[in-house]
């Protein structure tokens, strides 16, 4: 059929056509947006990686190279949870409008994404994946699958349970299945996994008391029903589960392995918003130490890399109103003995303390800023390209050698 020149079609119809062959050019010819591959020099480590304040994208600071890299996947929020065991892939989530998302891993240079939860149990829009963690072994990433059914009047209702897929994803199969657990927590070598789990119970006459027991026939008031968490443990294999901590009342959250493996310290919370430290060997039938006895305000906890004290921000502690960071002694009373780590009076309002894998640094937040401070000196600077965010940061694994010794499969 012979072609008809542009100029001589009517004038809305050239406008069609124009408009197609622009969209066809902008398609072939120019390089997509998303995701943003890097043509920089590739990373050499350590990385340390957030997301950042607008959570359109995710930061990769090159402490080998001084530099800081920008993954931009597309225009869902982006929230980065770790990397792979090599340290040669990162694993985030993107979610739309503040809901939470889908789970991916992509190359440091934002290329090869893969999705890694396939679901077909549920409508696409029925679940959500979040708190995706890759295990240190690399052989599993363990992330909290959000459920949502709907009742027979209508009403949606949530569950959340602790899943896994191996590390290039696949169909989720199940650590927990009772609907409300939460916060999953690899130990270093792998083997296991801490999670929180809620349960409900009828109130009882002050926080420490529990209720008596509904007699037989009579309704139970759900409504007033409080919802506290016990801390569990569950084998990578699946094959041994146990209760690791159980408190008639009050709650648990912030489940922390120390770095040799042997303890987990959490948050325990007679009431909201009043914590207290204490920790626990991973045995079935350990018996949990209780590290402070006043209540304060516990925003977070690592370890020290020599797993000979914990380290925490917390507000209202030691007579001291604003939150910095305390090293908590693993004897006696905190309430006495727990001395402040780092008492720069200029690294204010301190949260989420990571350590590097070498134990040679120590990333924090300071005023919303992301702080870096090396240990060997104890001099600090602020990653200024990370801005103010709300994210915590995150350490590349011990085993990363640099983006150039990554497998390209």
């Amino acid at each position: 059929m012979p072609s008809t020149p542009l100029l001589n079609l009517p004038r809305k119809t050239a406008h069609m056509y124009r408009a197609v062959l622009i969209a066809f050019f902008a398609l072939v010819f120019i390089p997509s947006t998303y995701p943003q591959a890097q043509a920089d020099p590739p990373l050499v480590g350590p990385l340390l990686g957030a997301t950042n304040a607008q959570q359109d994208a995710i930061l990769l600071h090159d402490l080998g190279t001084g530099t800081t890299r920008q993954l931009r996947f597309d225009t869902r929020w982006h929230m980065l949870w770790g990397f792979s065991a090599d340290g040669c892939r990162v694993i985030y989530t993107l979610s739309t409008n503040g809901a939470l998302g889908r789970a991916y891993s992509a190359r440091l240079d934002g290329s090869d994404v893969r999705e890694l939860v396939q679901f077909s149990e549920l409508p696409p829009d029925q679940w959500e994946v979040w708190e995706a963690q890759p295990s240190p072994d690399g052989n599993r990433i363990a992330f909290t699958l959000i459920r949502t059914t709907l009742l027979a009047d209508g009403t949606p209702e949530r569950s959340y349970h602790i899943a896994w897929v191996g590390a290039q994803g696949g169909v989720p199969e199940f650590y927990s299945i009772t609907g409300d657990e939460h916060e999953p927590e690899w130990s270093p070598d792998g083997q296991w996994l801490a999670y929180i789990s809620y349960t409900r119970r009828v109130p009882g006459a002050d926080i420490y008391s529990t209720a008596a027991p509904t007699p037989e026939g009579q309704p139970v008031n759900t409504a007033a029903m409080l919802r506290e968490a016990d801390l569990w443990v569950v084998s990578a294999d699946g094959q041994t589960k146990y209760n690791l901590a159980n408190f008639p009342t009050g709650s648990l959250r912030a489940p922390r392995w120390s770095p040799d493996g042997s303890l987990i310290s959490f948050v325990y919370s007679p009431s909201p918003g009043n914590d207290q430290f204490w920790m626990i060997a991973n045995a079935q039938g350990a018996i949990p130490t209780q590290l402070s006895q006043q209540w304060s305000l516990i925003l977070d906890t690592t370890w020290l890399p020599d797993s000979t004290a914990i380290i925490s921000a917390a507000r209202d502690f030691r007579d001291v109103a604003e939150n910095v960071l305390w090293q908590v002694p693993l004897v006696g009373s905190a309430d006495s003995n727990a001395v402040r780590y780092l008492g720069d009076p200029a690294l204010s309002y301190t949260d989420y303390p990571r350590f590097s894998p070498d134990g040679r640094y120590l990333a924090l937040r300071s005023s919303y800023a992301v702080a870096l401070v090396d240990l060997a000196n104890n001099g600090w600077r602020l990653v200024d390209e990370f801005g103010l965010g709300n994210m915590p940061p995150v350490w590349s694994p011990a085993a990363f050698v640099g983006e150039a010794a990554c497998s390209q499969n």
